[in-house]
C-alpha cells in the first residue's frame, strides 16, 4: 500500500505550472530554482548537497530499483515529496524519459570566487556555450578524466539548465561550476597561475605535441563562432586537433574528451616518472 499522500491528478494544478515553467530560462533566473529529472541526476545532486525543494513522484512509473531506492533514501514521508498521477506527471515529465521523479532545486552558485582549486588543477573553460546538450556532455567527459573545475566565459546559455543536467546524467552537481566574462575569466586564470592551451583550427602545434601536464585551462570555444580575440596574444598557446576527412571542424563535446583524456594520459605519465625517480 501507498505511504505517500493523495497524488496531485490536475495538470493545472499550482506547483506543476510553476514547476513546469522552469524549463524556461527567464524563470529559473527570476527564481533561482531549476529542474532535476531523473533518479540518477537527483541522487547526484543530493550527494553533491544540493538543497531540493519539491520532489515529484508518480508511483505508477517509479518502478525502478534506482527510483525506489532514492524515494526511501529521501523518505516517503519527507514534506518535499508530491505524489502526482501519471496524467499530471506529464506537465513536468522530460519527453519520453519518464522514470517517476522530477524535482525542484535551488540552483548551486556559479561566482568563480567560489571556485576552490587544487595543487596543479586542470580546468576548461568554454567560451559562447549556447547547447545546453554539449555542456552536459563535456561536464561527463570533465568529470570522467577527472578535471577540477569547468569555467564558462560569457556563456549563452544558464549553466544548470534541466537539459545541461541531464546530458551531464548529474555529473554537473560534482564539479566545481564558474561563470564570469571572458575577461574575468582570464584574470581568474592568471591569478591561480595557470597556463592558457586554446584549441583552435589553426592552432600552431598538434595536442599530441604539446605539454599538457602542471597547471592548465584548456579552452574552447562555440561551434558556431569559435573563440573571440580575447583568447589570443601572449601568454596563450594556441593547438589543433588532425582533420583527415572533409570536416573542416569536430563536435565541440567530442573535441573537449579528447583533450582531456591527452591531458590525464600525460599527466598520469609525468606521476608514475615522479615515483621512479
Amino acid at each position: 500500500m501507498s505511504r505517500l499522500p493523495a497524488a496531485i491528478s490536475s495538470p493545472a494544478n499550482p506547483r506543476l505550472r510553476a514547476a513546469a515553467g522552469l524549463r524556461e530560462r527567464r524563470a529559473r533566473e527570476h527564481t533561482g530554482r531549476t529542474l532535476i529529472d531523473g533518479a540518477r541526476e537527483i541522487g547526484r545532486a543530493l550527494d553533491a548537497g544540493v538543497v531540493l525543494e519539491t520532489v515529484f513522484v508518480c508511483e505508477s512509473l517509479c518502478r525502478s530499483t534506482a527510483c525506489l531506492g532514492l524515494l526511501e533514501r529521501i523518505g516517503p514521508d519527507d514534506p518535499r515529496v508530491v505524489a502526482v498521477t501519471p496524467a499530471a506527471f506529464v506537465r513536468v515529465a522530460f519527453g519520453d524519459r519518464a522514470e517517476g521523479l522530477v524535482a525542484v532545486a535551488i540552483t548551486p552558485p556559479v561566482a568563480l570566487d567560489v571556485l576552490d582549486l587544487p595543487n596543479d588543477p586542470l580546468v576548461v573553460v568554454l567560451e559562447g556555450v549556447e547547447k545546453p546538450g554539449n555542456l552536459g556532455a563535456i561536464l561527463r567527459s570533465a568529470d570522467g578524466a577527472g578535471l577540477d573545475a569547468l569555467v564558462a566565459a560569457d556563456p549563452r546559455t544558464d549553466l544548470y539548465n534541466p537539459n545541461a543536467i541531464r546530458a551531464s546524467l548529474g555529473t554537473i552537481f560534482s564539479m566545481p561550476l564558474g561563470a564570469a566574462s571572458a575577461e574575468g575569466a582570464l584574470a581568474w586564470l592568471a591569478g591561480h597561475g595557470l597556463r592558457i592551451v586554446v584549441a583552435r583550427v589553426d592552432g600552431s602545434r598538434l595536442y599530441t605535441e604539446t605539454d599538457l601536464a602542471g597547471p592548465l585551462a584548456i579552452v574552447l570555444g562555440s561551434e558556431a563562432e569559435g573563440l573571440s580575440a580575447a583568447w589570443s596574444g601572449p601568454g596563450v598557446e594556441t593547438v589543433r586537433l588532425p582533420l583527415l576527412g572533409t570536416a573542416d571542424s569536430l563536435n565541440v563535446s567530442v573535441a573537449a574528451g579528447i583533450l582531456f583524456y591527452e591531458a590525464r594520459r600525460q599527466r598520469d605519465l609525468a606521476d608514475t616518472t615522479k615515483e621512479r625517480r
